[in-house]
């Protein structure tokens, strides 16, 4: 646990803007008491579902991509402890663990690196390292008994979340094999080829390690999968995409229809939920879009999803607040704030 900070009440509370006739999450959400029992507190907790962040662009610069995907955090943490704990949602039903804090591994490859090749290949070394300690947390976590709710961070964490989930299922005989579905509402397949451990090749890995069982990205922008990825997708019986072309701009069939869709494909067994903010219309992230899924249909996403499927996770990605080209959006903190609240009263109807 290096570089993971569990969460005391007084953190939790420090951030919360308690007022008169009022209660919030912050108030209500559960919180471990004593760090060094903290596996044994989560696994007797009531809560069902464990919430953690992963504050972190590593993967993203591994791939190339624009920096700022560990901006969104706190943001989200200042909107989400201070929402209405009400019969709609308590706040009982969830534990706020903690968060991971790579800015050590950062700093050195940044003030180390001699030029840009040695700075890549240093990055998706990182994100190895990354993945041991993200997947160890979160088999803890479901083998516990709960749902994790993952706040990133790069999409690389899908891989190591994957890798976790379906070791922690295994070892509660919840399935045969450690292996999982997967449906991921995003603009990219992130099914780039094994190059090295980046944001663009979690499923890849996750598929290629046998994590991965079945696969489904929805909205996929057609103008933005290479066409060895495409081939890969029509070929696999295991992969399954629904372009956001043939859903908003040729009608082929509604958004509603692709998410039940992916449901079918999937089956009756435990899922995944990825949302990869770069798919949601003019919210910022790393590969921020002006065309793209409206933030009502990335709530109906997760409404539809964790109210008619078995799900084992919800993971939010590639968000920001703050861009290291300077680019702001104050706003993303309080839109995951939505999704997660979505998300958990979507499992209390289903069942969870």
């Amino acid at each position: 646990m290096r570089h993971f900070k569990i969460f005391s009440k007084e953190d939790i509370l420090s951030l919360t803007r308690i007022r008169k006739y009022e209660t919030k999450i912050g108030e209500r959400i559960e919180a471990i008491k004593n760090v060094a029992e903290w596996e044994k507190e989560l696994s007797e907790s009531k809560a069902k579902f464990v919430i953690i962040g992963i504050p972190e662009d590593i993967g993203v610069k591994g791939n190339l991509g624009i920096g700022g995907a560990d901006t969104n955090w706190h943001p989200f943490l200042n909107s989400f402890l201070n929402v209405q704990s009400n019969s709609f949602l308590t706040g009982e039903e969830m534990l706020l663990l903690g968060n991971f804090d790579f800015g050590d591994i950062k700093y050195l490859i940044e003030n180390t690196a001699n030029n840009s090749d040695e700075l890549i290949d240093a990055y998706r070394h990182a994100v190895s390292i990354i993945d041991d300690e993200v997947e160890n947390i979160i088999k803890l976590i479901v083998y516990g008994g709960k749902i994790p709710v993952i706040i990133g961070g790069g999409h690389n964490n899908a891989y190591p979340i994957i890798k976790g989930v379906a070791k922690g299922l295994k070892k509660l005989d919840l399935i045969p094999l450690a292996q999982i579905n997967c449906i991921n509402l995003d603009a990219h397949a992130d099914y780039k080829v094994t190059e090295g451990r980046h944001s663009g090749n979690a499923f890849r890995y996750a598929d290629r390690d046998g994590f991965l069982q079945k696969y489904v990205v929805l909205g996929m922008h057609e103008s933005y999968v290479q066409q060895n990825v495409l081939t890969d997708l029509d070929e696999s019986p295991f992969l399954k995409y629904f372009t956001y072309e043939d859903i908003f701009l040729r009608n082929k069939l509604s958004f509603e229809n692709a998410i039940d869709e992916s449901l079918n494909f999937c089956g009756n067994t435990h899922i995944g939920v990825e949302v990869d903010v770069d798919c949601i219309e003019n919210i910022l992230s790393s590969a921020y879009t002006p065309c793209g899924i409206s933030i009502l249909d990335s709530r109906k996403f997760i409404n539809q999803i964790s109210t008619k499927a078995k799900v084992s996770y919800l993971h939010i990605s590639e968000g920001a607040c703050q861009l290291v080209n300077g680019k702001k959006d104050e706003g993303v903190g309080k839109l995951l704030s939505y999704l997660i609240c979505d998300f958990v009263k979507g499992c209390a109807k289903y069942g969870v």
